[in-house]
């Protein structure tokens, strides 16, 4: 039964040497990543080095490439925090937090009530907080919203910046053509006819003479706003076509009528306060130019009706 058995080999089985070199390993061969038989333990994502694990598989190039993106990331944060503190400095330098108050004429020949006007724009503030950034000021309306309140303001000419949080307003005032004291009371007229009680100019030329004999209490309401403005236009058109107004009178017992003495002119002109200024005015310059042309020197001329002009 011998051929039962197992075959024994020829070839003798090599032995072990007692001899036989084992190779350290280096700690140079362990920084070594890719080595036989060795499981990689490495990663090439840059964002696990936040982790503490181990990148040490990111080529040169990888770690460029992320460095460039981390560079990026950080220069656009900073560029948004640079464009935001930017807006938020121009809205401060836009801002009114504080009011002045200048006016464009130099030739003025008073102080102006500096608190007056502050408080009414302050209250324009108030009711229109957006306008305190001054792009977003409607100077228009502000100018209309002053002239309402404080009649002696002409309007707004311009706003400028003071300093942080406060911006400088730059008003007009009217300029007065005439002026009427009744009652213990001061009005002027501007050449618009606008009627207001504070002048910061000089005192006008022109005098209203009232002789109407009207009584204090009654004469306040001659002094309406369309009586001084019927003024002050006749003022300033008969300036415009030559003539100088010196005085205003208003005659004995009445209050709708106006006689006007003009400079270098003998007659007095009677006018109408419900008849047009500029009708009345160029009927005047007309009668005047007929008159001197035909050497009659009257003490009255009355233009009171259109179209027509009697004289005496």
């Amino acid at each position: 039964m011998g051929f039962l058995k197992k075959k024994t080999p020829d070839t003798p089985r090599r032995r072990a040497s007692p001899e036989r070199e084992v190779r350290q390993v280096s700690s140079a061969d362990r920084q070594q990543t890719f080595q036989r038989n060795r499981t990689l333990t490495g990663s090439v994502s840059n964002s696990l080095s936040n982790t503490h694990h181990r990148t040490d598989m990111e080529s040169p190039r990888t770690k460029a490439h992320h460095l460039a993106m981390r560079r990026r990331k950080i220069g656009g944060i900073l560029l948004v925090v640079v464009a935001i503190a930017t807006i938020i400095f121009g809205l401060l330098m836009q801002f009114t937090a504080r009011v002045s108050v200048a006016v464009s004429d130099p030739s003025i020949s008073s102080v102006i009530d500096q608190t007056a006007y502050d408080n009414a724009i302050n209250d324009y503030l108030s009711a229109n907080p957006l306008e305190r950034l001054r792009f977003a000021l409607n100077q228009g309306r502000l100018s209309d919203y002053l002239m309402q309140k404080l009649p002696e303001v002409d309007g707004l000419s311009g706003v400028q910046f003071a300093k942080i949080g406060e911006t400088n307003f730059i008003l007009t005032m009217r300029r007065p053509v005439a002026g009427w004291t009744i009652g213990n009371k001061q009005y002027y007229v501007d050449a618009k006819g606008i009627a207001f009680e504070h002048n910061y100019y000089a005192n006008p030329g022109v005098e209203i003479v009232d002789q109407s004999g009207v009584g204090v209490q009654d004469g306040l309401a001659i002094a309406s706003n369309r009586f001084l403005g019927f003024v002050g236009k006749v003022v300033a058109q008969s300036k415009t076509s030559g003539y100088m107004v010196q005085q205003a009178i208003i005659p004995q017992d009445t209050t709708r009528e106006l006689e006007v003495k003009l400079q270098n002119v003998v007659p007095l002109v009677k006018l109408s306060v419900d008849r047009p200024v500029g009708d009345q005015v160029e009927d005047m310059s007309r009668a005047l130019h007929y008159l001197a042309s035909h050497g009659i020197n009257p003490s009255y001329i009355d233009v009171r009706v259109s179209g027509k002009a009697f004289y005496m």
